[in-house]
């Protein structure tokens, strides 16, 4: 059997976005606008989808983003945007529950 995390508590949002790439982290940058995140962004969610101008975004549940530099730790790590599509730790952010770490894929679980 195994562990899946799917769907558990996911909430999506649609915003309106320029340049939102789905599945990778952004931000809130005007007004019902999010833009895809730049490196050291506190992120609020993840696109799901981007489709004519609007992005769905999830800002509850469970994704598994690549992360760049040191892996997060299993538990609560302190997480922002790596500008490339992913996430990295560090010492300001969003603190988030991180749930499984890959590091031959470089990617992680976390709890939005």
């Amino acid at each position: 059997m195994s562990i899946s995390f799917k769907g558990l508590g996911e909430n999506v949002i649609t915003f309106k976005t320029s340049n939102a790439v789905a599945g990778q982290p952004v931000t809130v940058s005007a007004n019902d606008t999010v833009s895809k995140s730049a490196a050291g962004d506190s992120f609020c969610g993840v696109a799901v989808s981007v489709v004519d101008g609007c992005a769905a975004v999830q800002t509850n549940g469970f994704v598994e983003l690549p992360y760049s530099g040191t892996a997060p730790t299993v538990g609560y790590a302190t997480l922002v945007a790596n500008g490339s599509g992913g996430i990295k730790t560090n010492t300001t952010g969003r603190n988030l529950l991180v749930v499984n770490v890959n590091t031959t894929k470089s990617t992680a679980v976390v709890m939005l």
